[in-house]
């Protein structure tokens, strides 16, 4: 589980607030993915003296930089799974609270062993004029390694017509499909705002 997470972050790393880059909120997802892909990673590979002084940089930069284009409220909707209907409004808005500062951590966490592995992406393929969701694959390529290849589940938001990633599927293993699996049992056997404060603990 340490090492799919590692592969996670690495790639998730890929996609942060680059629509000024990109050009236009339209900019396609695949756009989105290569033009920030390789800004992130040349930024940290920059700040490496720096954050080995100051490893707590890696938040601000996972804060700045990645978050604004995670979709972390749909993905803590679909890790919810069954629970969410039965819960409440202040309920599911305190688990997305939580499970974004658990991500900001592990983000955090898992970035600081970026190690200028090199990240291939996928050709732009032409998406349907309405379409809301996108599969974009990408491979790392990590000398004396296997090649690893990464699906990124992305969805456009209806308010900024942006994509966004919500889920990404790493050798055959969605981060979304196993979060919910874990939290599923745990919401069950405990009740959700228990975990929600087991998470928010994690996640400080």
């Amino acid at each position: 589980m340490k090492k799919f997470l590692l592969l996670v972050v690495l790639l998730t790393g890929i996609l942060q607030n680059s629509y000024a880059e990109v050009a236009t909120p339209a900019a396609s997802p695949y756009q989105v993915i290569e033009v920030t892909g390789n800004k992130l990673f040349a930024k940290i590979a920059d700040n490496q003296s720096a954050l080995k002084k100051f490893p707590e940089l890696m938040r601000e930069i996972v804060e700045e930089e990645l978050m604004p284009s995670i979709d972390y409220k749909y993905a803590a909707f679909k890790i919810l799974g069954k629970h969410l209907r039965k819960s409440s409004k202040e309920q599911r808005a305190k688990f997305v609270t939580a499970m974004r500062s658990y991500l900001v951590r592990t983000y955090a966490g898992a970035l600081t062993q970026y190690h200028n592995q090199k990240v291939l992406f996928e050709p732009e393929v032409k998406l349907k004029p309405k379409a809301k969701s996108a599969s974009v694959d990408v491979k790392i390529v990590d000398a004396g390694k296997p090649d690893i290849k990464i699906t990124f589940q992305m969805r456009k938001d209806k308010k900024s017509q942006q994509w966004k990633a919500y889920d990404m599927i790493v050798e055959g293993i969605s981060l979304v499909s196993s979060k919910q699996a874990e939290f599923n049992r745990k919401i069950s056997e405990l009740g959700l705002d228990q975990v929600t404060l087991e998470l928010a603990s994690i996640a400080k």
